[in-house]
């Protein structure tokens, strides 16, 4: 039985050196290893359940404060954890990083020493003293040796190897040290300090886009620990970002995907550079304007504009795909809307007037509000599946993607904790501007990694209810079908009791009685209907 039990053992033709390795793999408990003896062709195994008990609480106690930074507790600890088992590996292992830690290099070294001479294969120990010689004493032979000790124990170890691949970039052997690295990425994709690390290798041979994509997959798997590591990833991926926009490749991407849609749509995109449009980049269809033509407007001087002129060409291509499945929706808003809002909001209204502002600043702001929340309720879900789209189906777009989008819910942000942006608003679309800014951070953390969340100074409902929302877009992004996005319009709106500011209307049996684009036009001239009523009194007379 013994030999189906230890398939090892049984491997090596009764090997009991095998054997011994096998059991004591297999009974070992943390830092505490069993004693193994044979002897007429039994086997004894000896664990010291007792001292496991007694010592295992203050190994923890330990272990808890190094966590915590108070080495000098740790220290204490450890050392009579040492004094009373001198032969644990762990135990000296620990004590040699408490040191390091301190600054004390030649200690660690003697503890970490004796942690190697009680097990030779401790791994975690050998890496050690290879980063101790590698950063602090300069001596890349000697850390090369400890490294590979650590390798040969365990071939799979990452962290070796990729220390290793480290020290041989920090000594300037960039080719050698980087084969390294990738051998720890083939092993362990997610470890972070492999991800910088390559990053900065492919940064300093000039792979600009993979150094961008390694300092991006290294924010993602940073936790709260790594916060150091995560600011350098993000310094690189910043950079290296900007100097891909230099490259002018969003340009080409976009006119590769122009070409296509021209043939889908049967219509030519015609591009116009405008600087007074409220957005970076809008566009306008063709049969919203009675024009043979779709026009994207754009202002040029904006940073990674073409991101936003691509996020329009995905608007157009939802409206085509949404069109030829016969369920395409227009966003309309009508006086009977407009007055609806403003009944609802007369207390704000009022409010603003006791404050001093006069008619014209009142009739200005109000407009806003309405124009903004209409298009904060239509845009944002939609914008999550565009946004995913792009992230998906055009890898090179993303320097410019990472780029727009931060700057995107950084104007956000400054929207909805403005000191005097909070005291004018009214709080159920200041409410509804910062959950959807929110919404917003979350596919932004999901794609980089990079967590301004708390920027927006959201409560824990707020909270609570933009994620809600994600995921309500994560039952709908895989299997998205043509038109979908708009029951995310729907939902949200009536979430938010938005819904009775507008109406979502099938085209096919709308286009033909009204032009929306007109109504927003006239909501922007006219938000209180002051002329609308003047014209009717001219008539009346």
């Amino acid at each position: 039985m013994l030999l189906d039990l230890f398939p090892k053992y049984k491997k090596s033709g009764g090997n009991l050196d095998i054997l011994k390795e096998e059991l004591s793999a297999f009974y070992t408990y943390g830092p505490f290893t069993p004693r193994i003896s044979f002897e007429d062709g039994f086997v004894t195994i000896e664990i010291d359940t007792q001292r496991i008990v007694s010592e295992e609480r203050d190994f923890e106690r330990a272990m808890k404060l190094c966590q915590e930074r108070r080495f000098t507790e740790a220290k204490k600890l450890l050392i009579e954890l040492i004094s009373k088992n001198p032969t644990n590996s762990e135990y000296h292992r620990n004590l040699g990083q408490v040191y390091s830690e301190e600054g004390n290099q030649e200690e660690a070294i003697n503890e970490l020493i004796d942690a190697l001479k009680w097990n030779p294969k401790n791994a975690y120990a050998a890496i050690m003293m290879g980063n101790i010689f590698a950063k602090f004493k300069d001596d890349v032979e000697t850390a090369k040796k400890y490294y590979n000790a650590a390798i040969d124990s365990n071939p799979k170890d990452f962290i070796a190897i990729n220390n290793l691949g480290t020290t041989l970039i920090q000594a300037g052997k960039w080719d050698e040290g980087k084969q390294y690295l990738e051998k720890a990425h083939e092993i362990n994709p997610k470890y972070p300090n492999n991800l910088y690390g390559l990053a900065l290798a492919n940064q300093q041979g000039g792979n600009t886009e993979l150094a961008f994509d390694f300092a991006i997959e290294c924010m993602k798997n940073c936790d709260k620990n790594n916060q150091n590591l995560f600011n350098h990833a993000l310094s690189v991926a910043i950079k290296t970002a900007e100097e891909l926009l230099d490259q002018e490749t969003g340009n080409h991407i976009f006119e590769s995907y122009k070409e296509i849609l021209e043939e889908k749509s049967g219509k030519e995109i015609r591009l116009e550079k405008d600087g007074s449009i409220e957005t970076a980049a809008k566009i306008e269809f063709a049969e919203n304007h009675n024009r043979p033509y779709h026009l994207i407007k754009y202002q040029s001087e904006k940073k990674a504009v073409e991101h936003l002129m691509m996020h329009e060409l995905v608007h157009l291509d939802f409206t085509t795909q949404a069109r030829e499945a016969h369920d395409n929706r227009l966003f309309f808003s009508s006086g009977e809307h407009r007055r609806q809002f403003i009944k609802d909001h007369s207390k704000d209204i009022y409010r603003l007037n006791k404050e001093g502002f006069d008619e014209k600043s009142i009739t200005h702001y109000v407009n806003a509000l309405f124009e903004g929340m209409n298009r904060q309720i239509f845009n944002a879900p939609i914008d999550l599946f565009i946004e995913d789209f792009l992230y998906k189906n055009y890898s090179r777009l993303r320097p410019y993607q990472f780029i727009s989008l931060y700057g995107i819910l950084m104007e956000g942000k400054d929207a909805v904790t403005h000191k005097k942006a909070t005291k004018l608003s009214p709080k159920d679309i200041l409410k509804a501007s910062r959950i959807l800014n929110v919404v917003g951070a979350l596919q932004f953390k999901e794609l980089y990694g990079f967590d301004v969340i708390s920027k927006f100074e959201a409560n824990q409902l707020e909270l609570k209810e933009a994620d809600r929302l994600y995921e309500e877009f994560n039952e709908y992004r895989n299997d998205r079908k043509p038109g979908e996005e708009y029951e995310l319009v729907q939902h949200w709106g009536e979430d938010f009791k938005f819904d009775k500011y507008f109406e979502l209307l099938e085209e096919e049996s709308f286009r033909d009685r009204v032009n929306p684009e007109k109504l927003i036009d006239d909501l922007q001239e006219d938000p209180f209907e002051l002329e609308s009523q003047s014209k009717q009194q001219e008539k009346n007379k």
